[in-house]
């Protein structure tokens, strides 16, 4: 059951969505802090092997289409995407179709994701890893370097442009690449300005959940020559990946069209394919 910032069941409005989840995610925030000291956790994270500059540079590769695969078990649009959810094996077949790096969603709420999922999928995979959430606080980014992650993403409409900017440098600084998301032209703005070198263009606009392909085609032609343009969401055939590689982007982030498969592995693999 959804819940509002407020707490109220389905009170929140469509256009409240994000919101919602962030306020939701700050308060799960708070009582991890309160089981695991930020000192204590920061020590985790130092101990993890650097795996800095691996995603960007997996996402910079001209001999394929380099696609991120997502393991994901539920969206707030769609509902349960796969019943018996086991991200490691989806994980285990992605890297194995030729993933260029996979996402671990690891937001609980909304998503049914888990920092256990990402850690299992740490342990059974080399290929680079996304940590896929809401991240709003330098704590969550130490987290995701303690369970393996390469990378984090940031979201601009979720954040304000300083604490962008702030999270940003913390995430470099802790070894983290950093796919800074946006969908619209102001957004890609703050995203240039906080010194983004891979953004991400949602197609699916997370305040309504409406999906937009023409957002990628837009804004391409705003992005710095030096920026990893990576296009996410409501991309489903060979022929959208080829067309939008054809405007420049490098990397295309994919879930649901892989989460809704019987076997989203071969569903990745029969689209690198084509």
């Amino acid at each position: 059951m959804m819940e509002s910032a407020t707490g109220n069941p389905r009170s929140a409005r469509p256009a409240d969505l994000l919101e919602t989840i962030v306020a939701a995610t700050r308060r799960i925030v708070e009582v991890r802090q309160a089981e695991e000291s930020i000192a204590r956790l920061t020590e985790r994270a130092a101990a993890m092997p650097s795996r800095a500059g691996r995603f960007q540079a997996a996402l910079t590769r001209t001999d394929r289409v380099n696609v991120i695969a997502e393991c994901k078990r539920r969206s707030p649009s769609r509902g349960i995407l796969c019943a018996h959810y086991d991200p490691v094996a989806i994980a285990t077949a992605y890297a194995a179709a030729g993933a260029a790096a996979i996402s671990v969603l690891t937001e609980p709420t909304f998503f049914d994701g888990s920092l256990a999922h990402l850690k299992a999928v740490r342990a059974a995979v080399e290929a680079p890893l996304l940590r896929k959430d809401f991240v709003v606080s330098e704590y969550q980014l130490l987290e995701a370097k303690a369970a393996g992650a390469d990378a984090v993403l940031l979201i601009v409409a979720a954040l304000r442009p300083a604490a962008l900017k702030v999270l940003h440098d913390h995430a470099r600084r802790h070894g983290l690449d950093v796919l800074v998301e946006v969908h619209d032209a102001k957004e890609l703005s703050i995203a240039i300005d906080a010194g983004a070198r891979i953004i991400g263009v949602n197609n699916r606009n997370l305040r309504t959940l409406q999906v937009d392909v023409h957002a990628s085609e837009a804004l391409i032609a705003l992005m710095p020559a030096e920026v990893i343009a990576v296009s996410e969401s409501g991309l489903k055939t060979a022929a959208d990946l080829a067309r939008l590689k054809a405007l420049g982007y490098g990397a295309f982030l994919i879930g649901e069209r892989f989460m809704s498969a019987t076997d989203p592995g071969a569903a990745l693999a029969e689209l690198l394919a084509c």
